[in-house]
């Protein structure tokens, strides 16, 4: 039942559509959350209560608060303005603590199930002095736990921003945290994203059915064309990096980025194909991210939506808080503009990297590959005004082709070295690896057959190069048209079911898949 598995394109989607259309228009919601009940199921089978908790601590939190808030205004409608304003901080005082205190039991759930393991190694390797002071336990981590956790964490600050209105129903809120397509690898969905059109039991619709489908069939391209054949190759060097040295690793840190790249920009052009059946608009969690010019640029290109949830709930409530606004006012009067700000960026952007690193997994690997760019982002911040200065000084304008070209192979530079730790099974490992690059680096051992032969044969090399092909004009297309399905929409029938036949058949006849053929476990559903 996994995105790219015959059971969820031609079962489970089809039986879902066909119930959704049977029921009445203000039950279908009903049809969506038992299909995402059953899937959730599925898969994590009694774990799954791990989900329902986080729903129904997500709805009390939210109703209490909404609540409160209620209360609020009818307690202080007819004080006077002294009286009013004590009511209010107080209330207020209320409002925080409910909302903190809902937050961290839906990330505790979490922290537990994902980081203990994590934290009782480190606290034994610290303090156990060869005893184990904290024991491993054996934890299953539900599906879609990291994904559901933001959302619902997401969903809580909104309410209590007063952001967007309390969903009353508990089975929709339900609904909005565990919807199948989403629930697996994202994207991340704020409330405001999908609650209307989730719950609106919308007639299905011919072009939606089509171009759904459609995205699907390119998510596909993508996942079983492309990433399931480098995954040979990624595992060899990564798994027997011991072996390899040079342009090798440089091949390895490639070839996997290239790798993680199609298969999760392809399950999301899947599980938005998914979303596009039902008339559900999902938003999008890629825009070309390898035309970014810079490492900010490039998060905001790549898994957008946790960027956005970072940016949302981390980074602007950090740069607006007290501290903050303290140390502005202060640097502004002693340290100058310029230390200023970027004692304030250090400030918001380490706490999201740090999270953006541990999102990705209990391990030393992911932390420091956050940090990683904690750093580059920083320095660029740092260094723009001597860039903006060059610039000016030889006569170059950020529309410079040449000049945009540098600074994206620049940026590709430090995509696949973060990648390159990011994969390695340890930071040790990382480590080792990144310094045997720069031993015995020859690139004529690319090409002398051993590396071409590692696990794939010609007709293999020629399909994935004809894969990025496709994939890099495509994308270079909706660069220049954003919505790209409704650019094709309004072609010729026949030049646009050509191109809709040569897709369907590309991953027919080009996937890997069927028998003699290892199954490639989803990268990111396992974070």
């Amino acid at each position: 039942m996994i995105y790219y598995r015959l059971g969820y394109i031609i079962l489970l989607i089809p039986m879902t559509l066909l119930l959704y259309q049977l029921f009445p228009k203000r039950i279908r919601w009903v049809v969506l959350l038992l299909t995402s009940l059953f899937y959730s199921c599925y898969y994590s089978k009694f774990y799954m209560i791990y989900t329902v908790i986080a729903a129904t601590i997500t709805y009390v939190a939210a109703i209490l608060i909404y609540a409160k808030k209620r209360k609020t205004k009818e307690i202080i409608k007819d004080l006077d303005k002294d009286t009013k304003k004590k009511v209010k901080k107080k209330q207020a005082g209320i409002q925080k603590l409910i909302c903190i205190c809902g937050i961290l039991a839906v990330l505790g759930i979490l922290l537990y199930l994902k980081y203990y393991n994590f934290f009782a190694e480190n606290v034994n390797a610290l303090f156990g002095n060869g005893n184990r002071i904290l024991a491993p336990k054996k934890l299953f981590l539900p599906i879609g736990i990291s994904f559901y956790t933001l959302s619902a964490i997401g969903y809580i600050a909104d309410v209590y921003w007063e952001k967007v209105e309390v969903q009353k129903n508990p089975l929709k809120l339900l609904l909005f945290l565990a919807f199948f397509p989403t629930i697996m690898e994202g994207p991340i969905t704020s409330y405001t994203d999908i609650n209307d059109e989730l719950y609106a039991g919308k007639n299905l619709d011919l072009d939606n059915l089509a171009q759904g489908y459609i995205r699907i069939f390119w998510g596909l391209f993508k996942k079983i064309v492309i990433a399931d054949r480098l995954s040979v190759i990624v595992t060899e060097l990564f798994d027997n990096a011991g072996n390899y040295h040079g342009a090798y690793i440089v091949a390895a840190s490639v070839t996997y980025t290239i790798q993680l790249y199609m298969e999760f920009s392809g399950c999301i052009d899947i599980v938005i194909g998914s979303g596009k059946l039902f008339g559900i608009k999902l938003p999008e969690n890629f825009r070309q991210p390898f035309l970014a010019e810079d490492a900010s640029e490039f998060w905001r290109r790549w898994h957008i939506s946790l960027g956005v949830w970072f940016k949302t709930y981390i980074f602007f409530p950090v740069s607006t808080s007290k501290p903050a606004k303290k140390w502005n006012k202060f640097g502004a009067k002693h340290v100058g503009k310029y230390l200023t700000q970027l004692v304030l960026a250090a400030m918001a952007l380490f706490p999201v990297w740090i999270a953006n690193g541990l999102w990705h997994g209990a391990a030393w690997s992911y932390i420091c590959y956050g940090l990683y760019y904690f750093v580059i982002i920083l320095i660029e911040f740092a260094t723009k005004p001597l860039r903006v200065k060059f610039m000016d000084k030889i006569n170059i304008t950020e529309d410079t082709v040449w000049f945009k070209w540098i600074r994206r192979a620049k940026t590709w530079i430090i995509i696949f070295t973060g990648e390159l730790f990011f994969r390695a099974e340890t930071l040790k490992a990382g480590i080792s690896m990144f310094k045997s690059l720069f031993r015995g680096f020859s690139v004529r051992e690319l090409f002398n057959g051993a590396f071409l032969s590692m696990g794939l044969d010609r007709f293999d090399w020629y399909v994935i190069a004809f894969g990025i092909v496709v994939v890099t004009v495509v994308g270079a297309l909706r660069e220049k048209h954003e919505l790209l399905g409704e650019w094709i929409a309004g072609k010729c029938l026949p030049l646009r079911w050509l191109i809709y036949i040569c897709l369907i058949v590309s991953v027919v006849m080009l996937g890997v898949y069927g028998p003699g053929h290892e199954e490639v476990d989803l990268i990111y559903a396992g974070f």
